[in-house]
């Protein structure tokens, strides 16, 4: 191993890296063979890093002439590592021996681009897209260098000096980054600007400052940028992946005319979650991204676990998130293909039944200690006899588990994938499309490449925990001698502070720490629809990630900051109170009311103005007052003014009448309209008692919701010892009843209902969309389980109405959250 660590090094290759080739089994002879065919021993680092970068990327049958590859390296035709992608695909369709001059053509052997040509072709882009990139500036960046990377005089540049000039013209053109491109400084930006209005009206006198500049809005990243950069940039395009038999790519061209096919493929076992976001995101995103489609297929080939509930809910889902399928499919469709492959797959001498039970497959795999593996007892029973076991398992004539058909690939390979997994077994459960038509039903392994390849998908994009099925994938499809698709593989994604086993769900639901599988609290997404996260806050979280082959899990914090920020667009301000204490204006006339005027949203006249009313009676929330003074408290208290929001004039407590049990029954408050006073520190939100006017509207419910979990991660062990359970935050719920919001509230549900879109939803009983701040609080929804109709809105019958409100996300990120 000593001598393979030693020459790998002599790639470039640090030690450490040099030392884990070596011990890869599938790699290391692989990256031997090919630097043994450049007949060298030492390598410029260059030219190192290509060798490598084609050991990782060849495999057995799959890129034949590896070694001419490697000799063209190690000559200096082959410099680029886009010329390697060439060399593979035309090496993958032809042999370069019998034509050099086509092998050259095909890999842009001998072209140069020089760095000017580089730099005009740059120019040429970014200038068609300067109106674009002077509007969203960096943010816009990752799709015109995508569109750079498409720009034919540019194939055969180095990948490195073209994003060297894209980077130096970009800076020329929009300058340092500054806050315009950091959410964070706008934010800094957005408090300063609020600081400085509020210091110029306390202080009129001083002389005339600059004008604080307005926040940067909320623009999140663009779907295009997704596919702009990294491994995803430069996939295969349609038609170049290779096939058993040409008249096989022949067939599946004149079926897409070249045209970018994907999928996504859910199980219908579940609610979809946060991971699925980024799915749906990566699928749809980037067929629609390259000019294709994407359908939905529901992968129901297990009946135990499927349900209506569930497929209604993934459709339902999808086009929240703002996708439309371009066909809506499902692996039962396909149950009697599959199945005729399947006996073409015995037929080849490549499938056999098999009577072991599992623990006996786990044994002859190896066992837990990864032993020796043997064959099946099974494994070359002759075909006929594997034909007419197959029949009598779709005739009934097995009970689970007593027989099962495998895949016959290669106990040897060191994949654990390729050691004969199950393509069909028995179930005797009804499926909620095909009845009981069928008691044997095809395994994920067998059923999903061959549902590709029968729909023609070009890309099959899915997440790093199938890279080890690639293989199978392959082999299967190649097997049975039908289109191959190209499987390419993504990390998935999750958050912290949150689970998303089903299994573990329903426990918790079991021990009544949450109220439904859709509960607020959890991440799924129809529960972050519940809870009235906006489907384009979610879409901008999963987009700002990008595409890697890396598993993340990131703080939650993060998609918290996109829901607030894409709530602070979009949601109306409205004044509400959670535990309301009555005031009387001793010096108003009992009849007073007046109609004041606020913005629905300050410095935003787009979204409008709506009236409240005015009168001697209101009410205040309970945190703002106090019986007892103090220096650094500037709210209400006894003897101590304070002004109300949109109020000319503040108001001065002067008595505190109190109930039998010591409790606050009122507030007796001096309406200090008589005499110029000087600005309160202060202003706390208000509430009228005025029924003639609808005020207050009364709040059945207010939901505030906090994380579910104390720890970060509930799972692990090591910092939450009792398990999950042990780790739930009993106080994540907490309901404020008697709550109530002022008639600006009402207005935002009426001018919702008033919309055709507003009106669809409300009949479906879809109420997450009416969202609001409730100034000082936070952001909050509607709940499902308020009682709201079309009819009462219109007819302004608030009283037969129930409204429960729950808190999306706080105004401000919690800073004692556990990190």
């Amino acid at each position: 191993m000593d001598n393979l660590i030693a020459k790998f090094e002599s790639l470039g290759l640090v030690p450490a890296k040099a030392k884990e080739a070596a011990g890869n089994k599938k790699l290391a002879p692989t990256l031997d063979s090919i630097i043994d065919a450049t007949g060298k021993t030492d390598f410029d680092k260059s030219t190192g890093m290509l060798l490598y970068m084609l050991a990782t990327t060849v495999s057995k049958d799959k890129t034949p002439h590896a070694e001419y590859i490697a000799k063209a390296i190690s000559t200096g035709r082959i410099t680029l590592t886009e010329q390697l992608s060439a060399a593979t695909k035309f090496c993958a369709r032809s042999d370069p021996t019998t034509d050099e001059k086509a092998f050259d053509d095909a890999c842009g052997v001998g072209i140069v681009v020089s760095e000017q040509e580089i730099a005009d072709n740059v120019r040429s882009v970014i200038e068609s897209t300067k109106d674009t990139l002077l509007k969203e500036r960096y943010r816009g960046q990752g799709k015109v260098l995508g569109m750079v990377k498409k720009v034919p005089d540019l194939r055969w540049a180095d990948s490195g000096k073209v994003k060297s000039a894209f980077d130096a013209q970009i800076l020329a053109l929009l300058g340092p980054k500054d806050e315009r491109d950091d959410p964070a400084a706008a934010k800094k930006a957005a408090a300063a600007a609020k600081k400085a209005a509020a210091d110029a009206t306390a202080k009129p006198n001083t002389s005339a400052a600059k004008e604080a500049p307005k926040p940067k809005k909320w623009e999140p990243a663009s779907l295009e940028g997704m596919f702009a950069e990294g491994d995803i940039s430069r996939l295969h395009k349609a038609g170049e992946n290779p096939q058993i038999r040409p008249e096989i790519m022949e067939e599946h061209l004149r079926a897409t005319k070249g045209e970018v096919i994907t999928r996504f493929p859910p199980e219908p076992n579940g609610f979809l979650h946060i991971g699925h976001a980024k799915a749906i995101n990566v699928n749809f995103g980037y067929a629609r991204a390259h000019g294709g489609t994407c359908n939905l297929r529901y992968d129901d080939t297990n009946p135990e676990a499927e349900e209506q509930e569930y497929v209604d809910s993934i459709l339902e889902t999808v086009r929240w998130l703002g996708f439309e399928p371009d066909k809506i499919l499902y692996s039962s469709d396909y149950f009697q293909q599959l199945y005729e492959l399947a006996v073409k797959m015995i037929e080849k001498g490549l499938g056999y039944i098999c009577h072991c039970t599992q623990e006996e497959m786990k044994k002859n795999r190896g066992g837990e200690e990864r032993g020796p593996r043997v064959a099946c007892e099974h494994r070359d029973r002759p075909v006929a006899e594997s034909l007419a076991e197959f029949q009598k398992m779709k005739e009934g004539r097995y009970a689970p588990h007593k027989a099962t058909l495998r895949m016959k690939i290669d106990l040897e390979n060191g994949n654990p994938q390729m050691w004969d997994p199950i393509a069909y077994r028995v179930l005797f459960s009804t499926h909620h499309r095909t009845g009981d038509e069928w008691c044997i039903y095809p395994t994920y392994d067998f059923a999903h490449c061959l549902c590709d390849s029968i729909e023609n998908i070009t890309h099959s994009l899915c997440t790093t925990e199938f890279i080890l099925s690639r293989e199978s994938y392959y082999w299967l499809c190649d097997a049975v001698e039908v289109y191959k698709p190209v499987q390419w593989e993504y990390g998935r994604l999750s958050v912290t502070n949150t689970i998303l086993s089903k299994r573990k769900l329903l426990k918790l639901r079991e021990k009544g720490f949450i109220m439904s599988l859709d509960d607020p609290r959890l991440y799924s997404l129809p529960a972050l629809r519940r809870r009235g996260v906006p489907p384009q806050a979610i879409n901008a979280f999963v987009r700002e990630l990008g595409v890697t082959t890396s598993k993340s899990t990131i703080d939650v914090v993060r998609l918290e900051n996109h829901i607030r920020d894409c709530l602070n667009e979009i949601a109306p301000r409205v004044m509400a109170i959670l535990n309301p204490v009555k005031v009387v204006l001793e010096n108003l006339p009992e009849a007073h009311f007046e109609e004041i005027e606020l913005p629905f949203k300050p410095r935003d006249s787009s979204f409008g103005t709506h009236k409240v009313p005015f009168t001697r009676v209101l009410y205040i929330d309970a945190s703002d007052f106090r019986e007892v003074d103090s220096a650094d408290y500037y709210r209400l208290a006894p003897n101590k003014t304070v002004g109300l929001q949109g109020i000319a004039h503040p108001i001065m407590c002067t008595e505190v009448r109190k109930n039998a049990d010591g409790s606050i029954a009122e507030l007796v408050c001096r309406y200090l309209n008589e005499d110029k006073q000087s600005k309160p520190k202060t202003f706390i939100q208000w509430i009228a008692d005025c029924p003639r006017a609808g005020s207050p509207v009364r709040l059945d419910e207010v939901r505030i919701f906090d994380p579910l979990f104390k720890h970060a991660d509930p799972c692990d062990e090591s910092v939450v010892p009792g398990g999950y359970l042990s780790d739930v935050n009993t106080d994540s719920l907490k309901v404020a009843n008697g709550a109530i919001a002022e008639t600006g509230f009402w207005e935002v549900i009426k001018r919702y209902a008033a919309t055709a879109a507003g009106k669809e939803e409300l009949g479906k009983h879809n109420l997450e969309s009416i969202r609001v701040q409730f100034m000082r609080i936070g952001y909050f929804t509607l709940d499902k389980d308020s009682e709201l109709s079309v009819s009462d809105i219109e007819g302004d019958n608030i009283s037969n109405a129930k409204i429960v409100m729950n808190r999306i996300v706080t105004l401000k990120e919690d800073s004692k959250k556990e990190a």
